[in-house]
């Protein structure tokens, strides 16, 4: 099986992992119901763990100076079967504005969305300008006609001629420009500030999606690529050239954008070592050109604080050339095929990981707590079918077991009206965690902190006035931290107690995790010191940088304030639940069991036929653990590796 073959199919089958996933947790809603375990909580558990799956995406940005061949691995990697390069990859500078590749599941259509470069003189941010259709250009894109798709993408790489001074004001720096020949004394500007290609594509479909940005000047002036969208990327390829290794301006890209110390691309950093076929030399031996490869690669490894392996060399030119002409050969010694495993042996597994903390884990949980309540249902059939197991049915006994039953019952009801209790109290605790990060009061520090700089004359004022933003916020989110392990405390000590009154020896409390919001906003807050040490933001006009300043760093900031406000406003209701629905599902089985024995007692059937009921109930009830069993092991089953799948070619991609 050839590279593109290969990263298609790793990718399906992640895709297949996760529709397994959602396949299983809708078994386990289904199980739930017809065992009377079913519960409004425990539903809306079930459904936003769905809807992490459906939603869940892979982004990979490509980062690196201009001419570093971005985009040519881009076509090399994900559009190679069109038989042609169907995004702009001259030499040169031709990506200028970032640009997302997607496709766009909830309309389905292809598209090229952009967005002109004027909108940097307007208030919104890029993330709200996504939110407004009216601002972009959109094109569609016909899949079945090649020619006129590629002519329509090249739209992404035009540029226009401006005066210096009308550069500065769209946030470039002139002396990283290219002159326009054709008018001396202007400069050469993106047409657009960002470009959305929505294509249908198998490995878009299933949630991957690409970044490509552009080089050092563009990602100094447009901040967001470095405050928003790196960070957020799962994996990071920066890409060099291995005809000049790393260069000053691949060394700034490095240490300023991506190997800072707030970064957290948990799915890796790689360096893409281009151009490897400019080594290729016809007078030396295959063994001595690998070797010249290999030195190129430690050095660029030691360069960067890389481990060798970190380092992928390759030649997206050749292997483009390869797998439009079907040259193994050339397509081997191109080595794209070791990115390509390297995207599906390091960066899919390391989501699976991530899903797995997130959800798999949540509802193993769960499905353990249903499997004790169930278990207890059948150690209480026994008994029953044991009182039955004479020439008469045991009556006296039966009603011992009634009587245990209802005790046992009358304990769980008492303690779902405490836990009822508990979590109203909780509520009240969350109300006042709420408050600490209410939108009120982070519009609040924004209004303070936009008159703090409104007022200011100087350059270390304003300077003074962004750092005090993120002091208020990380105050409040300090002083949310120490209230919230109080609320976590008081948690954990109706955890012990209701552990140490039951066999519920397994239940752990859902922690409320504020100190993860701590580190972000400090991370957040090392992303703003950089951004106002940026020299173009220096010298920008005082009511120039209090927009940018706004539009970047506070709608960043108030993203994540976004996120802390959910998860407290979410976390009182489900701190108790793993107890809540352990007493709910005891309750119902007991009531259940109340009810079975007293019939039985009242009835005239005799101890045959009990003894048979009672049977086919425990028969039926062991076939549901049965089924629970199994829904664990598919739910712990990881994603399969290449080696386990059956090999298959993806939408015509081989």
């Amino acid at each position: 099986m050839n590279g593109p073959a290969i990263l298609a199919h790793q990718v399906e089958a992640y895709h297949q992992w996760k529709k397994e996933l959602i396949r299983q947790i809708s078994r386990y809603r289904l199980w739930l119901q017809d065992n009377d375990l079913y519960s409004e909580d425990v539903s809306e558990r079930i459904r936003r763990g769905v809807e992490l799956l459906i939603e869940d995406e892979l982004t990979i940005a490509f980062v690196g100076e201009y001419s570093r061949g971005k985009t040519e691995l881009i076509n090399a990697l994900f559009f190679s079967e069109y038989g042609q390069r169907m995004l702009p990859s001259q030499a040169g500078r031709t990506t200028m504005c970032p640009t997302e590749l997607f496709f766009d599941r909830a309309n389905g259509s292809n598209y090229l969305k952009l967005l002109p470069i004027e909108t940097r003189e307007e208030d919104l941010s890029l993330q709200e300008l996504r939110r407004h259709p009216e601002h972009w250009i959109r094109y569609e894109l016909d899949e079945d006609d090649p020619e006129t798709m590629r002519a329509v993408l090249a739209e992404v790489a035009r540029v226009r001629s401006v005066t210096p001074q009308q550069a500065r004001r769209f946030g470039f720096s002139e002396s990283m420009l290219e002159a326009d020949l054709d008018n001396p004394g202007q400069v050469l500007i993106p047409s657009w500030r960002s470009a959305q290609i929505s294509i249908r594509h198998p490995l878009f479909e299933r949630g991957l999606r690409i970044l490509d940005t552009p080089g050092l000047n563009a990602l100094g002036s447009e901040p967001e690529l470095t405050v928003s969208l790196l960070p957020a990327a799962h994996a990071i390829l920066f890409l060099l050239s291995a005809d000049t290794g790393v260069t000053a301006s691949d060394m700034t890209i490095w240490k300023e954008h991506i190997d800072t110390e707030d970064a957290d691309h948990r799915a890796g950093r790689f360096a893409v070592l281009n151009k490897i076929d400019t080594l290729w030399d016809e007078l030396q031996s295959d063994e001595q050109v690998q070797q010249g490869i290999d030195r190129v690669r430690h050095n660029t490894a030691n360069q960067l604080g890389l481990k060798d392996d970190e380092v992928i060399p390759v030649s997206a030119k050749q292997g483009l050339t390869a797998k439009t002409r079907g040259d193994d050969t050339l397509l081997d010694r191109s080595e794209l095929p070791e990115l390509e495993g390297l995207l599906v042996g390091r960066i899919l597994k390391q989501k699976e990981e991530l899903i797995t903390q997130s959800l798999i884990n949540d509802l193993l949980g769960m499905l353990q707590n249903s499997q004790a309540a169930m278990q207890s249902r059948l150690e209480s059939l026994e008994e029953e079918r044991q009182a039955c197991a004479g020439s008469a049915v045991d009556r006296e006994a039966l009603r011992r077991l009634a009587d245990r039953a209802q005790t046992d019952y009358d304990f769980y009801y008492r303690k779902l009206i405490t836990l009822r209790s508990s979590r109203r109290l909780m509520q009240s605790q969350g109300d006042i965690l709420t408050d600490m990060v209410s939108e009120e009061r982070f519009n609040a520090h924004a209004a303070t902190v936009r008159q703090m700089m409104t007022r200011s004359w100087t350059s270390a004022g304003m300077s003074q006035a962004m750092d005090h933003f993120f002091e208020l916020l990380e105050s409040d989110l300090q002083n949310l931290l120490a209230e919230g392990r109080l609320a976590e405390r008081m948690v954990e000590a109706i955890y012990r107690r209701y552990n140490q009154d039951t066999r519920a020896r397994h239940l752990e409390p859902i922690p409320l995790r504020a100190g993860r919001h701590v580190i972000a906003i400090r991370e957040l807050r090392k992303r703003a010191t950089r951004f106002r040490r940026a020299p173009g933001n220096l010298l920008r006009e005082q009511n120039q940088l209090i927009r940018r300043f706004f539009q970047v760093m506070v709608t960043e900031a108030r993203t994540l304030h976004d996120r802390v406000r959910r998860d407290v406003e979410r976390w009182p209701g489900e701190a108790l639940l793993p107890i809540m629905q352990y007493s709910m599902e005891q309750k119902q089985l007991l009531e259940h069991q109340v009810r079975r024995i007293r019939d039985m007692v009242r009835s005239d059937r005799d101890s045959k036929a009990e003894r048979e009921r009672l049977t086919n109930t425990i028969t039926d009830l062991r076939k549901q653990l049965e089924l629970a069993d199994t829904m664990q092991r598919q739910i712990r089953r990881p994603a399969p590796t290449l080696s386990q799948q059956k090999v298959v070619n993806i939408s015509g991609i081989a």
